[in-house]
C-alpha cells in the first residue's frame, strides 16, 4: 500500500514537454479509495482537525499573549504604552501578510509542510523576542513571527475541505472557527499569569509561544498525514514510476504556476473585489468585528483592572466569557446547516448565498446590544456579572458575524473564492493593526461608556447590511460577480 509520504526518488516524465494521455494519468482507484482523504477512518479525520485546530489557536494565542506584556516593556525600555503596543500591530501586518504567501504554497507543496515548516520558523522568532536585548529586536521579531505564525489561518480551512464534503463540513468548520478566535481569549489570562510570577516576567509571554508552536510542530510531523489530493496523486505518480511505469503522472504535476496567476489571484483581483457592493460591505463588517476582537485587549483590562481594581489574572478572566458567547455563536451557524442544505437543493444543487446570512442577522443585534451593556455597566456600582454578559454577547455576534459571513463570501464569488478570502484577510488586518493603537487613549479620554459606545454606534450602523443583502442580495450579486470577473 501507497504510504503518505513523498517518494524519495527524484523521476521525472520522459517526454516532459508533452501533455500526458488521459490513460496515463494517475488517480484514485474508486470513489471509496481508502487513499483518498474523505474516505479516512472517522478517528483519523477527528485527530487531523484537531491537530490544525490546536495548531491555529497557537497562532492566534501567540497574536494576543503580547496585550499583558505591553506595559511591562514600555517600563522596561523606557517607551510609551502605544509604541510598546505596536508589538501587537506589526504581529498582525504579518499576519495580513503571510496568507498571501503560505495560502498558493499549500496548493503547491500540499497542507502539511505549507503549515508546520512556518509555524515552527515562527516560534524561533518567538524564542527570538524573549530574548531581545532593545526595543527594535522585539518589534521586527513580532512582525516575523505574524507573518510565519498565519500559515494555518490560510490553509487550515483548505485542510476541512479536503477531509470533508461542503454538506458535512459544519461540525468541523465550527470547532476550526472556534480555535481561530479562541486563542486570542486565553492569550491575555495565561499571559497575565506569566507577567506577574516575578520570577518569570513578559519575556515568558514570548517563550511560551514558542515552545507550543515547537510543540504542535512535533506532534504534527509524527500525527499528521497529506490531506491536499494533488499532492497525494503526484507522490502516488512517482512511486508506480519508480516501479516500472514512467508514462504515469499526475494532474498536479503538469500544473503550471506563473508569477502573473498569482499576482491576478492575491494582488490584481482582490482590490476588484472590494470595488463591489457585496465585497466592500461584507469585508468591512467582517473587519469592523475582528478590529473590536484586538480593541477588546486594551478595553477590557481597562474595564475590569483599571476601573474594578481586579488584578492580571482575574481581569483577564473577563475574555472567557467573550469566548463562551464565540462558542454559542459556532452552534448557532452549525444549526444554519439544514437551511442553507434545503435553500441549495431548491436552487438546484448551486449555491445559495443569502441562506448564510441569518446567523448573521442575528450575531449583528447581539453584537450591538453586546457592546451598549458593557459600556454602561462597567462601573464599579454595577454588579460584575452584568458586563460579562455583555461580553457574551459581543462574542457571540462576532462569530456569526465572522463565519457565516465568510461562506457567504465564498458562496457570492464562487470562482474568484482565493481572491475573495485574500482581499477580506487584507482588509480586516488592516482594522485589527490601527483599532488596538487608540482604543487605550480613547477610552482613556472619553470615559469607558462613551468609548465603548463609539464601537457600538458603528456596529449599529452597519447592522442593516445582513438584512438589505438578504433581502436583495440576488440583484446586488449579479453586478458584483460581473465587475470581479471583468
Amino acid at each position: 500500500m501507497i504510504r503518505m509520504r513523498d517518494a524519495r526518488w527524484n523521476l521525472y516524465h520522459p517526454l516532459d514537454s508533452e501533455e500526458t494521455s488521459s490513460e496515463n494519468l494517475v488517480g484514485f482507484d474508486a470513489d471509496l479509495d481508502p487513499y483518498r482523504p474523505r474516505n479516512w477512518p472517522w478517528r483519523k479525520k477527528i485527530t487531523t482537525v484537531m491537530l490544525y485546530a490546536t495548531t491555529t489557536t497557537t497562532s492566534t494565542f501567540s497574536s494576543s499573549v503580547f496585550s499583558t506584556a505591553i506595559v511591562p516593556i514600555s517600563e522596561a525600555f523606557h517607551v510609551s504604552t502605544v509604541v510598546a503596543t505596536l508589538g501587537i500591530s506589526l504581529f498582525l501586518v504579518g499576519f495580513g501578510v503571510g496568507p498571501l504567501l503560505w495560502a498558493p504554497l499549500s496548493e503547491l507543496y500540499g497542507r502539511k509542510l505549507s503549515v508546520l515548516v512556518p509555524v515552527f520558523v515562527g516560534g524561533c522568532f518567538a524564542f527570538g523576542g524573549g530574548a531581545a536585548k532593545d526595543l527594535q529586536t522585539i518589534m521586527i521579531c513580532r512582525f516575523f513571527q505574524g507573518l510565519f505564525s498565519s500559515a494555518p489561518i490560510s490553509n487550515a480551512g483548505g485542510v476541512l475541505a479536503d477531509l470533508y464534503q461542503a454538506d458535512k463540513r459544519g461540525a468541523a468548520m465550527a470547532l476550526y472557527t472556534v480555535s481561530n478566535v479562541g486563542g486570542p481569549m486565553v492569550g491575555p489570562l495565561i499571559g497575565g499569569a506569566l507577567c506577574i510570577n516575578k520570577s518569570l516576567g513578559w519575556r515568558w509571554t514570548q517563550y511560551i509561544s514558542g515552545i507550543w508552536a515547537v510543540t504542535q510542530v512535533v506532534v504534527g510531523l509524527i500525527m499528521l498525514d497529506e490531506t491536499h489530493e494533488g499532492t497525494l496523486l503526484k507522490w502516488k505518480a512517482q512511486d508506480l514510476r519508480r516501479r516500472g511505469n514512467w508514462a504515469l503522472h499526475a494532474n498536479h504535476e503538469e500544473a503550471k504556476f506563473t508569477a502573473s496567476d498569482l499576482a491576478r489571484t492575491y494582488l490584481i483581483r482582490p482590490p476588484k473585489i472590494l470595488a463591489t457592493p457585496i465585497g466592500i460591505l461584507m469585508a468591512t463588517y467582517q473587519a469592523f468585528a475582528f478590529g473590536t476582537l484586538y480593541a477588546s485587549l486594551s478595553a477590557i483590562p481597562i474595564i475590569f483592572q483599571e476601573v474594578r481594581g481586579w488584578n492580571e489574572v482575574v481581569g483577564a478572566l473577563p475574555f472567557l466569557a467573550m469566548l463562551l458567547g464565540i462558542v454559542i455563536g459556532a452552534s448557532a451557524t452549525y444549526f444554519n446547516q439544514p437551511f442553507y442544505m434545503k435553500r441549495l437543493k431548491q436552487n438546484g444543487g448551486k449555491p445559495a448565498p443569502e441562506a448564510r446570512l441569518p446567523p448573521v442577522m442575528l450575531g449583528s443585534v447581539f453584537f450591538t446590544g453586546g457592546l451598549f451593556m458593557l459600556a454602561w455597566s462597567s462601573s464599579r456600582a454595577v454588579f460584575w456579572l452584568v458586563p460579562n454578559i455583555g461580553l457574551v454577547f459581543v462574542g457571540f455576534g462576532f462569530l456569526t458575524v465572522m463565519n457565516s459571513a465568510n461562506s457567504y463570501v465564498v458562496d457570492t464569488f464562487q470562482q474568484v473564492a482565493a481572491s475573495a478570502l485574500a482581499a477580506n484577510i487584507l482588509w480586516r488586518s488592516a482594522f485589527a493593526v490601527a483599532f488596538p493603537l487608540f482604543t487605550s487613549q480613547m477610552l482613556h479620554a472619553l470615559g469607558v461608556g462613551w468609548g465603548v459606545s463609539i464601537f457600538g454606534f458603528v456596529a449599529a450602523a452597519m447592522m442593516p447590511i445582513p438584512f438589505v443583502l438578504y433581502r436583495f442580495g440576488a440583484r446586488i450579486r449579479a453586478k458584483s460577480v460581473g465587475f470581479a470577473l471583468g
